[in-house]
């Protein structure tokens, strides 16, 4: 499939095929919504942490007797029906959120993602991004002017790098609306989340080395 190949000016420079494998790949709903599941399960810290009636401080004499009292029988004031007692059944930081996915499935869904962006105009492939310093606002600027010249060019971008361009990784990571991705380790959440997709050039071979031959390689 050929696509327009734009300068960081915004303007036409040339066209690039891509890859039928990551670029023209039948939709399925169903394998999509579950990769992103996955990787926002696997992305959660689980830091909410509650103690039980063993870890509360206390508690370690018996209130009052078993009977005479006339009152309910109480082994300890750390009981989870007491006030400063312990929690019931709630969330500790020990639990594993962690999923599986396996990798063909993993990749399929990053294609689709990728298929989805190209058909529906929010991805753009960009020849090169020379920056005279790596700043953040030389960063803007390009973003500005390929948001000036190309048509529905989304608020919520990312950039999508080949390796060794830290320069560019360093100048974009302070910037709200712009999200840096290696293409060696994309994934389909990055690129579900945002509006445009600008992929440099050079990262497409990353990306067909990287997730194309490994289809292949089964």
């Amino acid at each position: 499939m050929k696509v327009s190949v734009y300068n960081q000016q915004g303007q036409v420079s040339g066209d690039i095929d891509l890859s039928d494998k990551l670029f023209a790949v039948a939709p399925d709903s169903h394998l999509l919504a579950e990769a992103v599941r996955i990787l926002q399960s696997n992305s959660r810290l689980g830091l909410a942490h509650t103690k039980t009636r063993g870890d509360v401080r206390g508690g370690g004499k018996k209130p009052w007797k078993q009977k005479g009292t006339g009152r309910a029988r109480a082994g300890s004031t750390r009981s989870p029906i007491w006030r400063h007692g312990g929690v019931t059944f709630g969330p500790t930081s020990d639990r594993n959120w962690e999923l599986k996915l396996n990798k063909k499935s993993r990749i399929k869904a990053l294609a689709m993602a990728l298929t989805d962006k190209l058909q529906s105009k929010q991805l753009v492939v960009v020849d090169d991004i020379s920056l005279a310093e790596n700043k953040t606002k030389l960063v803007v600027g390009v973003l500005n002017d390929l948001a000036r010249n190309i048509a529905d060019f989304g608020k919520k971008r990312l950039l999508i790098v080949p390796s060794g361009r830290a320069g560019i990784v360093r100048a974009s990571r302070n910037l709200p609306f712009c999200q840096t991705a290696s293409a060696s380790t994309l994934n389909v959440l990055e690129v579900m989340k945002a509006d445009t997709v600008v992929v440099l050039k050079d990262s497409l071979p990353v990306l067909e080395k990287t997730f194309v031959k490994e289809v292949n390689k089964k």
